[in-house]
């Protein structure tokens, strides 16, 4: 019962079936055309010729019959010729066949009609059409089959011989094959295995074929592998929060106890600090599972046409006086009409985000350039600005939650707005890069075009 439960023993006794059944339709088949399809034709071809007699035996007499016979035994015909006719009293008028039945089997029959010739006999069979005539006379024509014969037998012994190493190709290949295919699916189940004992690094073997397998392995890698990146994620993050938590809250702390000992005055500013230090912790917090929730694809975005253009300089004019208020030049050239599709809410964060970023780390008097235009591949978005940009070693670093690059120490924030732009940018399959502006940061953003 477990070897029938095997999904591989139960596929290579399928195959083994089907095999043994097309073999066997094919042998049918060739026998039919080799042995009865001929056997037919013989038939069909004795039975008009019998017809034709009796007419000719009704009409002329059975003179004219045995003339007839005689003449037909005489003719160089692809299978020897053979009748007998015997009167109604049994006198045998005509034949050339060594022996008969006693008595008409009004059917065919089966005659050994052996041959000698130069001393040495032959074996020859006849098919005859044995029938009896209106008055009682037996008219009997047959033709040699001998050939026929001969090669049914060797049908029947190839077959014999056939059948059994057939039987044991069949099992031999069900064999391989279900032991092939136990084999690929025992791989998966052990790497399964591995991975539920915590090995998340481990692969399904794929051997690069393209069949039902491989294509299944491949879909499991990919699924084991955004689960390493996800759980991977949910610890960096988990360290990262617990790093950031830890120095607030210690303030917190610090403030709620200095409480206690303070003056009504200094009680109201301790207060009024420890409500600002949560907000700040709530907001952190928002962010990352704002974050998250996007990169695990669990935001439902509201994709439709967005006219970028239009967000764009709504997004500039948000942040116009945060400009002003410290003294920064926020140049916006943004061609018209530019179209993609995506979830305009998101959108507008991570561009709101990018001109924030931007404000927050150029100097007074500083200058961002904020522009968008048609590009071969889609939408080519870029925020410049004149600060002091990002290292190239760290600008692979920059979209990892909470990191801050030594330069980014003195500016209050979290480290997590250009992490929410790249996710917002993986969401709508496209791509952000990092590069220098001489002097300051340049933002490229390039988002897929509407098509149509």
């Amino acid at each position: 019962m477990k070897l029938l439960a095997s999904f591989s023993f139960r596929l290579a006794l399928l195959y083994a079936t089907l095999f043994t059944l097309s073999v066997s339709i094919l042998l049918a088949l060739f026998y039919w055309i080799s042995i009865r399809r001929p056997i037919e034709q013989v038939e069909a071809s004795l039975a008009a010729e019998s017809a034709r007699f009796e007419m000719l035996y009704r009409e002329q007499g059975a003179q004219a019959l045995v003339v007839k016979l005689e003449r037909r035994a005489t003719l160089p015909a692809p299978r020897q010729a053979y009748h007998a006719l015997i009167a109604p009293d049994g006198t045998v008028l005509a034949t050339n066949l060594p022996s008969w039945p006693p008595e008409p089997n009004l059917r065919w029959l089966r005659i050994e009609a052996d041959i000698y010739r130069d001393g040495e006999e032959y074996d020859h069979e006849a098919l005859v059409l044995d029938r009896r005539l209106p008055d009682g006379a037996r008219l009997m024509i047959g033709r040699d089959v001998q050939d026929i014969d001969d090669l049914d037998e060797g049908i029947r012994v190839g077959a014999l011989w056939l059948m059994p190493v057939m039987a044991l190709l069949v099992i031999a290949g069900g064999g391989l094959m279900s032991r092939a295919i136990g084999r690929r699916i025992d791989a998966v189940g052990a790497t399964a295995r591995r991975v539920m004992a915590g090995d998340l690094s481990e692969r399904i073997p794929v051997r690069g074929s393209g069949d039902d397998i491989d294509r299944l392995g491949e879909t499991l890698n990919a699924m084991l592998e955004r689960i390493e990146a996800s759980v991977e994620s949910v610890r960096r993050v988990s360290d990262n929060v617990a790093h950031e938590l830890r120095t607030p809250l210690t303030r917190l702390q610090a403030e709620l106890n200095a409480l206690q000992a303070a003056s009504p005055e200094r009680k109201a500013a301790l207060i009024e600090s420890a409500n600002d230090e949560a907000e700040r912790l709530g907001r952190m917090f928002d962010a990352v599972l704002r974050i998250s929730r996007i990169e695990a694809q669990r935001h439902q975005p509201e994709m439709r046409e967005v006219n970028i253009s239009a967000l764009i300089e709504d997004a500039a004019d948000y942040h116009a006086p945060q400009a002003e208020e410290r003294g920064l030049i926020l140049d916006t050239q943004v061609e018209r009409d530019l179209a993609t599709v995506g979830d305009r809410d998101l959108l507008f964060q991570a561009v709101s985000n990018l001109i924030d970023n931007a404000i927050k780390f150029t100097p007074p008097g500083g200058r961002i350039a904020l522009s968008a235009s048609r590009a071969d591949d889609g939408i080519a978005l870029r925020v410049a600005d004149t600060g002091p940009g990002i290292p190239s070693e760290h600008r692979e670093k920059v979209i990892e939650r909470f990191f801050r690059a030594p330069a980014a120490e003195p500016v209050p924030g979290f480290g997590l707005g250009l992490s929410l732009v790249a996710a917002v940018a993986k969401l709508h399959g496209s791509s952000l890069r990092f590069g220098d502006a001489a002097p300051g940061l340049a933002v490229e953003w390039t988002l897929p075009a509407r098509s149509g």
